[in-house]
């Protein structure tokens, strides 16, 4: 909203120094410090009408040391995160980009089904929360808005020839010769390659002529699947304190240098990367969403104050996968959200083995002492904060590592 008050007292009354909120850098910054104060200072007094209302953790008895301690702390504390990240967007981002509307439904959508699972919960005593099937609808229905927008939305385009096509004219001359070419396109990147670009059209080439057209078939279900993946990775990976919300931190701010890299011309071209216009508004969308995520984790950090939930856990990971699908590096998520992968996989690994060795030998057997991978690390007697701070260097390690497939091919 003040973006558009500064944008009116610039270009219609002229007042000095009103431009420089044209720049997406000096916005990102105020909304980060922004979204530091709100998760900082209001934080405590969300935590405490938490607190009032009696809405505490209700711990199961896995026999993990120190667990019995946190019985009773105040959870729903995705709501602090949510809070400052939208208070921000809707001061400095333009409301009017495709991307930042996509967002900001992605924030409200999971957090509403994140809420609802926690308020079963706590309120309804229902220890299981909202029934697997209807959490899976919920991010369905996401994956389709998200798709659809994404691929039928005119807003929505791209840049692929970046490095093809001379964007500048002589060296003696400093002026742009031509506007970039910008196209639809269900194309994405592959991390490592030259010419490293997949486009999810080209599986229906047998089809035929004219198959590019039903592209949508592919790209949806994938953004789906993405989607769906992404949210429950986080999910699982909110186990114990400060774990979900320092890792996310790290993945989303890689993410961040990816959209005001890949929403930059000059950048791209040098780069040689995809183009995609408008989309380095996300940048500020994404500075407030660290801010609030590192406000968060004063009070998430152990002992931790208050959890984040469902409430949170969902909409980071649907704001995630979001995020990394518009900026066209959903294949690197294997490796930037590589936390979230090895505590899913660890899951699935030790369900799938357990059932699969008392199919055969009349016992259940267990890879891991417990799963996901973090209680493993609890069960052999390692303390959270060590567990934590382990995992962090982990995602920051994984995280350069995505950095530098801009260069590494």
């Amino acid at each position: 909203m003040l973006y558009y008050l500064f944008e009116y007292l610039n270009k219609t009354l002229d007042v000095s120094g009103t431009g420089v909120f044209q720049y997406i850098t000096f916005r990102s910054a105020l909304a980060l410090m922004l979204s530091l104060l709100l998760s900082t200072i209001y934080g405590k007094r969300i935590i405490s009408f938490l607190r009032n209302q009696q809405v505490g953790e209700t711990v199961r008895e896995l026999g993990l040391a120190g667990q019995n301690e946190k019985a009773g702390t105040p959870t729903m504390g995705g709501l602090i995160i949510i809070f400052a990240t939208l208070v921000p967007v809707l001061l400095f981002a333009k409301l009017h980009n495709i991307y930042i509307v996509l967002l900001i439904v992605t924030t409200l959508w999971m957090g509403v089904i994140g809420f609802i699972d926690d308020y079963i919960k706590i309120f309804k005593k229902d220890k299981q929360g909202l029934k697997g099937i209807f959490k899976v609808i919920g991010q369905v229905g996401l994956g389709l808005i998200v798709g659809s927008v994404l691929y039928f939305s005119p807003a929505v385009t791209v840049r692929k020839d970046t490095a093809k096509a001379d964007i500048f004219k002589a060296p003696t001359e400093s002026v742009i010769a031509q506007a970039p070419v910008e196209e639809k396109s269900t194309a994405t990147t592959i991390p490592f390659f030259k010419n490293n670009e997949l486009d999810y059209a080209e599986a229906l080439a047998w089809t035929g002529e004219g198959y590019e057209k039903w592209a949508w078939l592919i790209f949806i279900p994938v953004v789906i699947f993405i989607i769906t993946a992404v949210s429950n990775g986080a999910n699982l990976t909110d186990g114990i304190d400060g774990l979900a919300a320092g890792t996310s931190a790290v993945s989303v701010l890689a993410l961040g240098i990816f959209t005001f890299l890949s929403g930059n011309i000059i950048f791209s071209n040098y780069l040689n990367i995809m183009y995609i216009p408008n989309s380095g508004e996300m940048t500020v969308f994404i500075a407030a969403f660290v801010g609030s995520l590192i406000g968060f984790l004063w009070y998430n950090s152990y002992p931790a104050s208050v959890f984040m939930g469902d409430t949170g856990s969902l909409t980071i990971g649907g704001v995630i996968a979001v995020l990394a699908i518009a900026v066209r590096k959903e294949l690197l998520i294997p490796l930037l959200c590589g936390i979230f992968l090895v505590e899913n996989f660890s899951v699935v690994l030790q369900v799938t083995y357990f059932k699969y060795t008392k199919k055969r030998f009349g016992e259940g057997r267990r890879i891991f002492l417990m799963s996901p991978l973090h209680h493993h690390y609890q069960k052999k007697g390692y303390h959270e904060s060590k567990i934590v701070t382990r995992f962090w260097i982990v995602a920051i390690m994984l995280a350069i590592l995505s950095i530098v497939t801009l260069k590494l091919r």
